[in-house]
């Protein structure tokens, strides 16, 4: 009996089957459909995604990898996974979002390639890594990515990530690591507020709610859904975009489930 765990039941299906582009017809042959139904490609997408193998032992029964490999690179190309990530998360819960990173190591097979001086990768003790720079919200869904080096402070980025979806009256969540003055008054001048506790060696230390700052919590649970996918726990890709385009595939099945 084969083993379909990572697939799409039907109404997983239904959700997101309309937001994928057209079975369009192959170069050249006007009516020919393409040889896979874009199910069959999603489904095997997953499971490199799920299982973190290589596209060359995909099982036969989601095609031939040449062709699912093609096909993931056109969605990604086209920012179809991010277009359907930013549907998903339409209905979210913005009373509270949490803001917070998780490393990820950096497997031998993601050096080389391209040499680009803004390539998300760092060294540290730990060896090469990447970060996920991730906003949760109240229900502790996933609303923005960013990557960077793992090696970089995570108050460096935080601004950008916050910039990516509006705070308008939220309240913001995060660790002693974004109680920067810059990320305080950026989510002030946004309309929203803040639960942040100030470093020990503040001089003027700001009060915290600590009932509201237990739920950061939701950040850190779903980091551990997250990391599920092994294509996301390891980085196996050299690109950056690449890689972020398997959070977002990560991120749409934790929204659908």
């Amino acid at each position: 009996m084969e083993d379909r765990r990572y697939e799409l039941n039907d109404d997983e299906w239904d959700r997101i089957k309309n937001k994928l582009p057209s079975e369009h017809p192959k170069k050249g042959k006007r009516g020919w459909l393409a040889k896979y139904d874009n199910r069959r490609i999603m489904n095997g997408i997953l499971w490199i995604a799920r299982t973190g193998a290589p596209w060359r032992v995909l099982p036969e029964r989601y095609g031939k990898w040449q062709a699912v490999y093609a096909r993931f690179c056109l969605w990604e190309e086209r920012g179809v996974f991010e277009s359907v990530f930013a549907t998903l998360r339409a209905d979210a819960d913005m009373e509270n979002i949490s803001i917070d990173s998780t490393s990820c190591k950096v497997h031998q097979s993601a050096n080389g390639g391209e040499k680009a001086e803004d390539k998300a990768v760092g060294i540290s003790r730990g060896g090469r890594t990447t970060k996920i720079h991730t906003l949760v919200d109240a229900l502790g869904n996933p609303l923005a990515f960013l990557l960077s080096p793992g090696n970089e402070h995570d108050s460096v980025h935080a601004v950008p990530l916050l910039g990516q979806i509006s705070i308008a009256g939220s309240n913001i969540l995060g660790d002693k690591a974004y109680g920067a003055e810059a990320i305080r008054e950026y989510i002030i001048a946004q309309g929203a507020t803040y639960t942040i506790p100030p470093r020990s060696d503040v001089n003027d230390p700001w009060p915290v709610d600590w009932y509201t700052y237990k739920e950061r919590h939701l950040v850190e649970c779903f980091f551990q859904k997250l990391k599920w996918f092994r294509r996301v726990f390891t980085r196996y890709d050299k690109l950056d975009a690449t890689f972020l385009a398997f959070v977002y595939i990560a991120a749409i099945c934790i929204l659908l489930r």
